[in-house]
């Protein structure tokens, strides 16, 4: 593969990773500026990534059919436009909309990127080296996205933090449309009813727990389990239901999920511990992240050879063990503590999710047939981005207002109590359900 196409296609899939959290640290000074509350915080985050999560896997299955060079360059567009747009937003409500336009473009640009590196790279060795370069370069988006917003914010506000997508994106386009060939298309429908249910049973599920309404709650249910008996009967399944039949892969994606909703949920809560409480700049906030985001990158090379070498359940369990023993770490937190106090928790988290990423993703797709392993990894990877969607919503609600030090500082102390206790129940489902041993075709992709 060349270069040139690597990096152009690393660089639209870094986009997309970055937007998950370089908002984070300019949340307290956007919603200053813009008169936002804690909810319309939330979704300012959530805004991307429930529709992100939504449309994953049918941007995936829109780009096999469809062909994904043009699905990939309208990715860029929408994505490069709504960065504008939330750039130059005057409202929450304008900000909330242009960020949910983002998540429609990220989701037609993430599964394109990874499909185009498949299809372009047929020898073997060649793919592993290009899917490695792409798996590294996801993995560096984490720690990037709160030390170049705390750099942005305090250098020129919040609204770089998404206008500087915007020549990123335009280079990205440009240069997608010369280097990337038309690929074979699969014949097949797109399944609008279940993206439709999909993204209904999460926007509704999210709101129901921002808002704190019942109604939304139904709503969701019922959308989540129309979902289910349309993907049951329709011929061409935007989610394949099979694979959640093998205990092990029904059993990686549902730790993978406890994953990320507890990871983006305590880094939404952090930074606004950081800033809120603690009085930390931007800046110093992004930095004083780096102990959780840094040991995720660090350890993930460890993690895959730990894992090809003993199987996926001791890095799992023990990356679940150390990420829980982190979260308890929070019971110590107070109005009156400083940072050191915290360090700890962003330590424990960190290190447990850099042993986490890899073999949880092993794990999802060693059960799938070689020919579906893609699947298993899409399936694992959509579960990952609904469910950090949810932690967003849940640990913003259960921490309550910054503002109000005490209620939140107390809002933390139950969220390390439960954000422990699922990784614990995850920890023991891991040892009943992931296997002692790795299979060779499987490949980890962070994110």
């Amino acid at each position: 593969m060349r270069p040139a196409l690597l990096i152009t296609l690393c660089t639209g899939m870094f986009l997309v990773q970055l937007d998950v959290t370089v908002v984070n640290v300019a949340l307290p000074t956007l919603g200053e500026q813009l008169h936002a509350g804690l909810t319309a915080l939330q979704w300012v985050v959530d805004g991307y990534s429930v529709v992100l999560a939504a449309l994953l896997l049918a941007g995936g299955a829109l780009g096999d059919v469809l062909g994904h060079r043009g699905v990939v360059l309208t990715g860029l567009a929408v994505f490069g436009v709504a960065s504008a747009a939330c750039g130059f937003a005057q409202s929450a409500s304008w900000l909330i909309a242009a960020r949910a336009v983002q998540g429609i473009g990220a989701a037609l640009l993430l599964p394109g990127t990874l499909a185009v590196i498949n299809q372009q790279c047929p020898d073997p060795s060649t793919r592993a080296r290009a899917l490695g370069i792409w798996a590294g370069v996801s993995a560096l988006a984490l720690p990037a996205g709160p030390l170049l917003g705390g750099v942005l914010v305090s250098l020129a506000g919040w609204r770089p933090v998404f206008l500087l997508n915007v020549p990123i994106v335009v280079a990205a386009a440009l240069a997608g449309r010369k280097l990337v060939q038309p690929g074979a298309r699969t014949p097949g429908r797109i399944d609008l009813p279940g993206a439709t249910t999909a993204a209904l049973a999460l926007g509704a599920g999210v709101y129901a727990v921002i808002g704190r309404q019942p109604v939304a709650a139904v709503i969701a249910v019922t959308a989540a389990a129309t979902f289910v008996v349309v993907e049951h009967r329709s011929a061409d399944p935007m989610l394949s239901l099979g694979l959640l039949k093998s205990r092990r892969t029904a059993g990686a994606t549902t730790i993978s999920a406890a994953m990320n909703f507890v990871g983006l949920g305590a880094v939404l809560v952090f930074t606004l511990y950081l800033q809120s409480v603690l009085h930390l700049k931007p800046l110093d906030a992004g930095l004083a992240l780096l102990p959780l985001f840094l040991p995720l990158v660090l350890l993930g090379p460890f993690s895959g050879r730990l894992t090809a070498k003993l199987g996926s359940r001791p890095p799992i369990i023990a990356g679940l063990l150390l990420g829980a023993a982190g979260l308890s770490a929070l019971l110590r937190v107070d109005t009156a503590t400083t940072y050191p106090t915290l360090l700890p928790a962003l330590l424990g988290l960190g290190a447990g999710m850099g042993l986490l990423t890899a073999a949880v993703v092993t794990a999802a797709v060693t059960d799938a047939p070689p020919e579906r392993a893609g699947i298993a990894g899409g399936v694992n990877n959509a579960a990952r981005q609904a469910a950090g969607a949810l932690g967003v919503a849940v640990f913003g609600a259960v921490a309550e207002d910054p503002a109000n030090h005490p209620a939140f500082v107390h809002g933390l102390h139950t969220l390390g109590v439960i954000a422990a206790a699922l990784w614990l129940a995850a920890a023991a489902l891991a040892a009943v359900t992931t296997g002692p041993r790795a299979t060779a075709n499987a490949v980890a992709r962070p994110g």
